[in-house]
């Protein structure tokens, strides 16, 4: 079996002089990188729990994760198959629960793949093909939920 290792940079940006005193004397600022990547991306927690709404919370980056791993099985499958796309915009939506106790889960996600392709001969089955992709994607393998698919597949 083939293992591939990732490794990732988080940095909390966030002190503001008296560190993690108290829960509101902190922000949640924070920036991800990686060795050899353009730049960094500026994180935060989600508002509702004191985060900076201009900058993108784990929830965002999870359910971005999910949408773009998606894509590129879905692209590749397309090639494989031989339909051409020339447009894929996805509007994926995901909710999380909270629990009592403060933790919380995603309990679903569903993308909603925006497809346009060459053939309309080919709508089908590169409708079909998001079943596929999603039994493919290692993102969506890594989670203990089911993600939905609502594909809008269009041919020029």
């Amino acid at each position: 079996m083939k293992k591939h290792y990732y490794e990732i940079k988080v940095e909390w940006t966030g002190n503001e002089g008296n560190g993690t005193l108290n829960y509101k004397s902190f922000n949640r600022n924070h920036k991800i990188m990686a060795d050899g990547k353009y730049d960094g991306i500026k994180g935060s927690s989600d508002p509702s729990f004191l985060g900076d709404k201009t900058r993108y919370n784990p929830e965002d980056l999870f359910l971005s994760s999910l949408s773009a791993c998606h894509m590129l099985w879905y692209l590749h499958l397309c090639s494989v198959h031989k339909i051409v796309v020339t447009e894929y915009l996805d509007n994926a939506t995901g909710l999380m629960e909270e629990t009592k106790n403060g933790s919380g889960k995603f309990t679903e996600v569903t993308l909603n793949p925006k497809v346009k392709i060459t053939d309309w001969n080919m709508i089908d089955k590169a409708n079909e093909l998001h079943g596929q992709a999603n039994k493919m994607c290692f993102i969506a393998n890594s989670c203990n939920f089911k993600i939905r698919h609502n594909p809008n597949t269009t041919a020029e």
